[in-house]
């Protein structure tokens, strides 16, 4: 598996398992503690493979990003927080980063 891959399934891990975490409501859950416990073991297994080739503070930073952007999308657009103009154009700018990163890098 390419290491990049690896850290963007990683990644979309991470918002599954940010997901998850909100809807097991304090671990009370046990379906839903169970599919964030997995997303969360998962997304930081494939992380680790990804870094054993990739530069650390690129691959972190990219999956970080990837979480943190899809997260806020997510909630935006399918949980109802709030989606003002500015908090999409601070997403956007994260995502521009992300990719910044990727294209400069290894």
């Amino acid at each position: 598996m390419s290491p990049w891959f690896a850290v963007v399934i990683a990644g979309l891990l991470e918002i599954a398992w940010a997901i998850g975490l909100k809807h097991s409501e304090g671990f009370s859950r046990p379906s839903w503690t169970a599919f964030t416990l997995i997303a969360l073991a998962v997304s930081f297994w494939l992380l680790s493979r990804a870094v054993e080739q990739l530069p650390l503070g690129t691959a972190y930073a990219v999956w970080v990003g990837i979480g943190a952007g899809g997260t806020a999308l997510f909630g935006m657009l399918a949980m109802g927080e709030a989606a003002s103009l500015q908090r999409m154009g601070w997403v956007v700018m994260l995502i521009v980063s992300i990719i910044g990163l990727k294209a400069s890098g290894h």
